[in-house]
């Protein structure tokens, strides 16, 4: 699983899903009134109040409070307010999705095909093994606030960056190149979370084939690029 460890997440040899970052209050006392409280205290209380269909921007601070069995004034120790809590959590979905599906790719053989289909059921699985951190990704960037959608595109950005110079590495170790690499990795990014959103109603039974048709589409970019290269060229 991954710990969070001054704000760097460091991994550990099981990896069952993302909320692994994060401790939740013991069963035996899930409200009780704590002394002490950490902000992945308050991110972990925020997870257990949202949902599929409930977004952070209508999570009070009240509630926060009591899930994580503190007084509401405790909470401004950790956060400005709900939307800095919000963020941070979006930060840490982000981070966290980064670094499974980049364990993912390293462990996939050297291949375009290889690396989609890893990049591809790696995704769908945190979608089913964690209703809440890569929730957070898809429902925010769709329905929350300006603040909070700004930040999805941040994390957005980064996949891209990754997945652009994984591609270039896959190209070139084909001896290809793509045609604009930015581009196709904005492309193949945008699409698996526009595809993991649809996938988020829909009953897991379905994922076998959603996975089939989403590392389908890929394949065509990439291949669509590798032509486009040929014709510039």
């Amino acid at each position: 699983m991954y710990i969070v460890r001054q704000g760097m997440i460091q991994p550990q040899p099981a990896v069952p899903s993302m909320t692994s970052t994060l401790v939740s209050p013991t069963p035996d006392m899930p409200h009780a009134r704590r002394q002490g409280i950490s902000r992945d205290d308050l991110l972990a209380a925020t997870l257990k109040l949202i949902g599929p269909n409930r977004s952070l921007s209508t999570v009070s601070l009240r509630e926060v409070a009591r899930e994580a069995g503190i007084a509401p004034n405790s909470f401004y120790r950790q956060f400005r307010d709900m939307d800095e809590l919000s963020i941070a959590l979006i930060d840490l979905a982000g981070s966290s999705l980064r670094t499974i599906i980049g364990q993912a790719r390293e462990r996939a053989t050297s291949t375009e095909r290889s690396v989609i289909r890893v990049s591809v059921e790696t995704f769908m699985e945190q979608l089913r093994a964690d209703d809440k951190l890569l929730h957070v990704l898809l429902r925010e960037g769709a329905v929350g606030s300006d603040g909070f959608k700004h930040a999805v595109e941040r994390e957005l950005t980064y996949f891209e960056d990754e997945l652009r110079i994984d591609l270039i590495r896959l190209a070139a170790a084909d001896g290809a190149t793509l045609y604009e690499p930015a581009l196709v990795a904005k492309a193949i990014t945008r699409l698996v979370f526009a595809m993991g959103a649809i996938a988020i109603d829909q009953p897991p039974e379905r994922d076998p084939a959603l996975i089939e048709d989403i590392s389908t589409m890929l394949r065509m970019i990439i291949t669509g690029s590798h032509a486009l290269e040929r014709v510039a060229n």
